[in-house]
């Protein structure tokens, strides 16, 4: 719900490009000075952790670049990035004419209605839904053995509806609600191909309710350039290589602003808000996603930028793209400018997440099985399988075993049963990662694994003391805490 690979990176010009993927240019046509990009991808490198970008300019891929372990080819988790195509299902079906902007929303759950509606409930419309206007003082809980459209009309709602903000992952569920109810598809399969077989974006998937609609507010994963793709449609007012995809007033309407959410002038999360859109400083547009995942749309440059990431201060990464992106932007091709553009080629192929260093003296945990008392994690054995060129972890916990392995210095792919700290215990059944590993001091090992479907990387550190060993573990980033409490292993 929420959590070995090559160390280059994909080239710039990518002669492999499939002919459904975006067109590539060098820079300086597109009117962008690579020596620009250079910068805003070295303070971008400074952000802890970014995953992937991609600059379109004019329709154009000028620059583009993923941090090793993370992969062109590889889908990524959208969380809130995913509003912004629910809103676009929910636009087409209005053009379709299965539903309207001011239908009631009880209209469409009269078996899930309270018995007594109250009088804002019943004054809730789709609109509202649209701009996270509901009325609710709090955000709907959706539980796991819960009923999510009953749980949303049944939870509380003080404020007339259109009159209150209030960012609401359980109001976009409601539209994907919607749009299953009046079109007889869940959300990934009405979009397939009115939206994803024209863009050509390839096996999307989408996480489900209990009740088997697609969440509509998060669960969406593709791969940035199908961010990229989906930029450009909304910088192109719908239009796709000639055909009108969305209809033009759904994107003006979408991408406007339709809420008032704020007043910092120095804040992209109080300059408006659309249908499932966020307005943003300098004339933008953009969706996006917990943790830094962005579809960021520059009418006025005609630019958009898709970036994918696990960072903890999402403004600092909008700040980067306008303090180093904007001035990149001119109005008219440049000279060619061979030394800046050989310069961003080598800088996007060798991007890399930072791995640890080594320098400590190993321990020799082989053949020991260090076992754990109950503990939030769930987990319940670690072993450490070392030779020459790295180490692989064998872990259990929550009744299931997953192999992490990883190198000296370089990131070694593979999957995992066990997923980032938070999914010890459930989640998927199986996760892609890439992982490293270093013995960072005496008798301490770091194990690194980023699971690259996801924005989640956890760090593994054990201190090896004859026969026991104390694990710290942490996650980059997450919903609630990040850390773990030290765990203390005995060898069995």
């Amino acid at each position: 719900m929420r959590a070995a690979f090559p160390l280059a990176l994909v080239a710039l010009l990518s002669p492999l490009a499939a002919a459904s993927d975006l067109p590539r240019s060098r820079p300086e046509p597109q009117g962008v000075s690579p020596a620009a990009v250079v910068a805003f991808v070295e303070a971008a490198d400074r952000i802890e952790t970014m995953n992937s970008f991609m600059l379109v300019r004019h329709g154009q891929v000028v620059a583009e670049g993923w941090w090793a372990p993370y992969a062109a080819g590889t889908p990524h988790s959208l969380y809130s990035l995913s509003k912004s195509f629910t809103s676009t299902a929910v636009g087409l079906a209005i053009a379709e004419g299965k539903l309207r902007l001011d239908d009631p929303i009880l209209k469409f759950f009269p078996e899930d209605a309270p018995a007594e509606p109250s009088a804002n409930l019943k004054a809730m419309r789709v609109s509202d839904l649209l701009r996270m206007s509901t009325g609710h003082q709090t955000e709907p809980e959706r539980k796991k053995d819960g009923v999510w459209t009953k749980d949303f009309l049944a939870h509380p709602v003080p404020f007339k509806p259109g009159t209150h903000f209030l960012y609401n992952t359980s109001a976009t569920y409601m539209l994907s609600a919607i749009v299953q109810k009046v079109t007889g598809q869940r959300l990934l399969d009405y979009l397939t191909p009115r939206l994803f077989e024209p863009l050509g974006i390839e096996r999307p998937t989408w996480e489900q309710s209990p009740q088997g609609i697609d969440t509509g507010g998060y669960g969406l994963s593709v791969r940035t350039e199908d961010i990229a793709k989906f930029g450009q449609l909304y910088l192109q007012k719908g239009k796709w290589q000639g055909k009108q995809v969305v209809p033009a007033e759904w994107i003006e309407a979408a991408t406007a602003r339709q809420t008032s959410n704020g007043s910092n002038p120095a804040s992209d999360w109080d300059q408006g808000y659309g249908y499932q859109f966020w307005r943003c400083r300098n004339g933008a547009f953009r969706g996006d996603g917990a943790f830094g995942q962005y579809c960021i749309v520059l009418p006025e440059q005609d630019a958009v930028i898709a970036i994918t990431s696990g960072v903890k201060d999402m403004q600092a990464v909008l700040n980067v793209v306008w303090d180093k992106l904007l001035p990149a932007f001119h109005s008219s091709p440049l000279p060619a400018e061979d030394g800046a553009w050989a310069g961003l080629s080598e800088r996007l192929k060798g991007l890399a997440v930072g791995y640890p260093q080594g320098g400590g003296k190993p321990a020799n945990p082989a053949g020991k099985t260090y076992t754990f008392g109950t503990n939030p994690l769930k987990l319940e054995s670690v072993a450490v399988e070392a030779d020459d060129r790295g180490e692989t972890l064998v872990l259990r916990g929550g009744g299931k075993e997953g192999r992490i392995r990883a190198g000296h210095g370089v990131w070694e792919k593979g999957t995992s049963t066990i997923g980032p700290l938070s999914a010890l215990s459930g989640g998927k059944s199986e996760w892609l990662i890439g992982a490293t590993s270093a013995w960072t001091a005496d008798q301490t090992l770091a194990v690194k694994a980023c699971f690259t479907e996801t924005p989640f990387i956890a760090t593994f550190r054990f201190k090896f003391d004859g026969d026991e060993v104390r694990l710290d573990a942490e996650n980059n980033v997450g919903f609630g805490s990040t850390k773990t409490s030290p765990l203390v292993g005995k060898a069995r």
